[in-house]
């Protein structure tokens, strides 16, 4: 298992963003949370098995169909033992 916190800017927010990745999680059975910020951009932690997070870091970059990814910071973090992938309001 490997964790990642991942930032993403860009039209990120209002386009159903954190929907499409949590279904993109679940179908990748990758598991932790997704949230908007204040600032406009979407934070992700998830954890799963190396191969299922690398494409889902690789869905990170396209994101949503209405979405434009405009940047992703992805930095590895310790496990933390999630048990779902939860979309946090």
């Amino acid at each position: 298992m490997i964790a990642f916190r991942i930032k993403i800017t860009g039209r990120v927010q209002g386009v159903f963003f954190r929907a499409s990745t949590k279904e993109k999680a679940d179908e990748l059975n990758v598991l932790g949370w997704v949230r908007n910020e204040p600032d406009g951009t979407v934070l992700i932690e998830g954890e799963g098995a190396e191969d299922q997070m690398k494409e889902f870091r690789q869905w990170c970059t396209i994101g949503s169909p209405a979405s434009k990814v405009e940047g992703v910071v992805v930095e590895e973090i310790s496990v933390q033992g999630f048990n779902s992938f939860e979309i946090f309001y």
